[in-house]
């Protein structure tokens, strides 16, 4: 395993959409471990993919390891099956836009599928922060940054900021 380098905004690839995974091979396989070696080293708790330069629908997170509630997951082809109408909040960190962190609304819970290392078929609902997790890297998988979600003052500002550091 391998920690590999985290594209940085405002790389251009990290606003593309990211086509689907056609096939699990060793190659996925070994993206997927040096992807979660990468999320723990930075440190994270999701990394998509395209953040590292491979422009394919894969991430990897682990919403609670922080509090000691490790539960890592391989997400290939995800998608969003339901979401609720209730929001939430949620302060969000970016690997790929170090030192910012954003208020955003997100929806406070979300269903998504998903395929796994082994072939199989998963369905899962999460709720908190870590379905804020899974919609930020969801969010990444289609070309969509956390600014992307901010009001044009709020944007204007920590653009500023990040540029700043």
């Amino acid at each position: 395993m391998s920690i590999l380098p985290i594209l940085l905004w405002p790389d251009p690839r990290l606003v593309e959409t990211a086509v689907p995974v056609e096939e699990i091979t060793p190659e996925i396989e070994t993206l997927a471990a040096d992807m979660l070696e990468t999320m723990y080293a930075a440190p994270g708790r999701g990394l998509a993919a395209p953040q590292v330069g491979v422009m394919q629908r894969i991430f990897v997170m682990d919403a609670g390891w922080k509090e000691g509630k490790s539960d890592p997951l391989v997400c290939i082809n995800p998608m969003l099956q339901e979401i609720s109408e209730e929001r939430q909040v949620n302060d969000e960190g970016c690997l790929s836009i170090p030192g910012v962190t954003a208020s955003v609304n997100r929806p406070a819970q979300v269903q998504i599928v998903w395929t796994g290392l082994n072939g199989g078929r998963y369905v899962q609902s999460f709720d908190g922060f870590a379905a804020a997790c899974v919609q930020h890297e969801l969010d990444h998988l289609d070309g969509v940054v956390t600014f992307d979600h901010l009001a044009a003052d709020d944007r204007t500002a920590l653009i500023a900021e990040y540029n700043a550091q």
